[in-house]
C-alpha cells in the first residue's frame, strides 16, 4: 500500500505497536517551590500531600487506538499489559477495539505514570514501565504490504526494533514514532530503524533531538524515510516529502482543556486518511481535526465524537472531505 494515498483495500489492518498504561493524576494544592529549598537540594526529602488521585487510560498504542475507534476503524494493538489488565480490557471492548494482540504479563503490573501537578502547573512525574519491560513478540501472520500498515510508537525497545524489521521483510509500510523512547536509542541504531520507513513523525523538539543523535539534518533524514511529519502544537504541523513542504494549519479550538494526547489523536486522524486513500495533505488535515477534539477534553481517551461529526468539523475548517 502506498502511504501517499490509494484506493482503500478490503480489511485494511492498522497495527499499533506501543505502550498500554494507566495515568494516575494527582493535584497538589500548593507550589512545589515553597517546599523545595535550593540550598538543600542535595539532601532532598519532601512529601507532597495531594487532594486525591484520578486514574485514566493511557499509553501510546491505547490512545491512538481509541481515536481510531471513533473514526470507525478497528485497529490491532500490539503491546504488553500487566496483571491489572481487567479494567483496560473492558474499556477497549466497550469501544470495539480488539485485545487479541495484547500480551498479558501476569508477574507485572501495567505501565503507569504518576503525575503530580501544583498550582503553578509544574509537574513531577514518576513512570514505572512494568509490563512494558517485556516484548510482545507479535508475528504479523497474514499481513502484507497490500492489506496492512503499522505505526511503531514509543513502547518496548525490542518490539520497536523488531517490528520495523518484520515490516521491511513483509513489505508492510511502517511509520516511525520514537517520541519518549529517544533516550533509549543509540544514534546508529536509530538510523537503522528509520531506514526504509514510510514516515518519521515527531514534534519539533523531538526532531531536533533525532538530528543531534544521528548527526543528520532534515535533508539527510529524507534519504532514510519517505517523509518527515512534524507536529507543532497550536501552529499545526509540517509535512516534508519528496515534493517539498506542506504546512497543515491547526483546527479552531473551542476551549483548550488538556493538550496531553493531542499528538496521539493526530496520528489516528492521519492514519484514517492514509488508509482511505486521501493524499498526505488531506490526511494531515484529518490529523489536525482529531487533535482538536483531544485538547478539548481532560485525559487522552475522554473525547468523543461520531465520524459524521468529525467530517462536519473537517468541512468547517478545510472544506469538503
Amino acid at each position: 500500500m502506498e502511504i501517499s494515498g490509494s484506493k482503500k483495500r478490503v480489511n485494511m489492518n492498522i497495527y499499533l505497536s506501543g505502550s498500554m498504561a494507566y495515568d494516575r493524576i494527582m493535584d497538589f494544592p500548593g507550589k512545589f517551590s515553597d517546599y523545595i529549598l535550593p540550598d538543600k537540594i542535595h539532601i532532598l526529602n519532601v512529601c507532597f500531600n495531594v487532594n486525591g488521585l484520578v486514574e485514566k487510560f493511557g499509553g501510546t498504542a491505547g490512545n491512538i487506538a481509541y481515536s481510531l475507534s471513533l473514526l470507525d476503524e478497528k485497529p490491532h494493538i500490539i503491546a504488553t499489559i500487566g496483571k491489572d489488565y481487567h479494567n483496560y480490557f473492558e474499556w477497549l471492548e466497550q469501544n470495539n477495539i480488539s485485545v487479541d494482540g495484547v500480551t498479558i504479563i501476569r508477574e507485572e503490573v501495567t505501565a503507569g505514570a504518576y503525575i503530580t501537578t501544583d498550582l503553578s502547573d509544574n509537574q513531577i512525574t514518576g513512570f514505572n514501565p512494568g509490563a512494558m519491560k517485556y516484548a510482545s513478540a507479535y508475528t504479523f501472520d497474514g499481513a502484507t504490504g497490500e492489506n496492512a500498515i503499522c505505526l511503531i510508537a514509543p513502547g518496548n525497545l525490542d518490539d520497536m526494533v523488531g517490528y520495523a524489521g518484520i515490516c521491511r521483510e513483509k513489505g508492510i509500510p511502517y511509520i516511525c514514532d520514537p517520541g519518549q523512547s529517544l533516550t533509549k536509542w543509540e544514534g546508529v541504531q536509530l538510523q537503522e530503524w528509520l531506514n526504509g520507513s514510510k514516515a518519521l513523525i515527531s514534534n519539533d523538539y523531538e526532531l531536533e533531538v533525532i538530528m543531534k543523535m544521528t548527526g543528520l539534518d532534515r535533508t539527510a533524514l529524507m534519504s532514510l524515510t519517505g517523509m518527515i511529519i512534524t507536529t507543532l502544537g497550536e501552529n499545526g504541523s509540517l509535512i516534508r516529502n519528496s515534493e517539498g513542504d506542506l504546512r497543515i494549519p491547526a483546527v479552531k479550538i473551542g476551549k483548550v482543556i488538556d493538550p496531553t494526547g493531542a499528538g496521539d489523536a493526530y496520528r489516528a486522524g492521519m492514519l484514517k486518511g492514509i488508509i482511505t486513500g486521501r493524499d498526505i495533505e488531506t490526511s494531515g488535515k484529518m490529523g489536525s481535526v482529531a487533535a482538536a477534539y483531544a485538547v478539548e477534553a481532560y485525559g487522552t481517551q475522554e473525547h468523543r465524537y461520531t465520524y459524521d461529526e468529525f467530517n462536519e468539523r473537517y468541512r468547517e475548517n478545510f472544506g469538503e472531505l
